[in-house]
């Protein structure tokens, strides 16, 4: 039986409307005095309110991340380091800061391949601050980002092997991989034990698995870096198109200092 039958109106009603963002557009009426108004903008405003969601689900899981890791996140002293506070006069310090810049910039690509980088050379030249200049642009895009230095990361797993300790070993090393960017400073301080240098392929290589890229900064020359990590970590880091940048220029604290004080 048809509903025509029973008198109930089976036609849709139409007007025609003009939508100041669109232009002219037909609406159809829902019920009663309800229409359904420019299908355009609804599907911007259902856009924009999934935007918001997963921005608020991605600022839980940050949150949520940064309780279970205390204090390891970008140190306080490194919050103003940003790609646009690095002085590059010379053409090192300016490839530096480009490849700084593009591999920023192009993060979502970066993410796709777990592209990683080695940030090697003389003390002062400006490493942590192009690596941690890279993570707050990704830290400001809602990624998750994580900086650490070796011996902090050594600390922390043997911290595990505590009595009456909830986080287990393999707790750290899954908060060590989960973040979008891991950076990892003083490569090379350590005293190269074979507990290091598996603790770091262990990480790395899971890092590797999963497409995690990671950047490393060391004073150690590209040579030595090898030496400590490893081979086979080492070639981890530089497929996909991963790279080791030199800094082999003057101490960058000392040049900026000079030119502060000149300002």
């Amino acid at each position: 039986m048809k509903l025509h039958e029973f008198g109930i109106n089976t036609e849709i009603k139409t007007r025609s409307e003009t939508c100041e963002k669109h232009g002219e557009l037909i609406s159809r009426n829902l019920f009663g005095n309800i229409w359904s108004g420019c299908p355009a903008c609804a599907e911007d405003r259902q856009a924009a309110e999934q935007q918001e969601a997963d921005e608020t689900a991605a600022i839980a899981r940050l949150n949520a991340w940064q309780k279970k890791l205390g204090d390891a996140c970008i140190p306080e002293r490194f919050h103003n380091r940003t790609l646009d506070k690095y002085i590059a006069r010379t053409e090192g310090q300016q490839h530096a800061l480009n490849f700084s810049r593009e591999y920023a910039e192009n993060f979502s690509q970066v993410l796709e391949t777990g592209r990683s980088a080695v940030f090697c050379g003389k003390p002062g030249t400006g490493k942590t601050h192009l690596a941690v200049g890279v993570g707050l642009h990704a830290m400001a895009h809602g990624k998750l980002v994580l900086f650490s230095t070796v011996q902090r990361m050594i600390r922390r797993v043997k911290d595990s092997w505590r009595n009456n300790v909830t986080e287990s070993e393999s707790d750290v090393i899954g908060l060590l991989v989960q973040p979008d960017l891991l950076i990892i400073d003083e490569i090379g301080v350590q005293f190269g034990s074979d507990f290091e240098r598996n603790l770091m392929f262990d990480i790395l290589n899971e890092r590797y698995e999963k497409r995690r890229p990671s950047l490393l900064i060391s004073n150690l020359t590209p040579r030595e870096v090898k030496a400590f990590l490893g081979e086979r970590v080492y070639d981890r880091l530089r497929e996909d198109g991963g790279v080791c940048i030199p800094f082999d220029w003057d101490s960058y604290r000392k040049s900026v200092t000079v030119l502060e004080q000149r300002v």
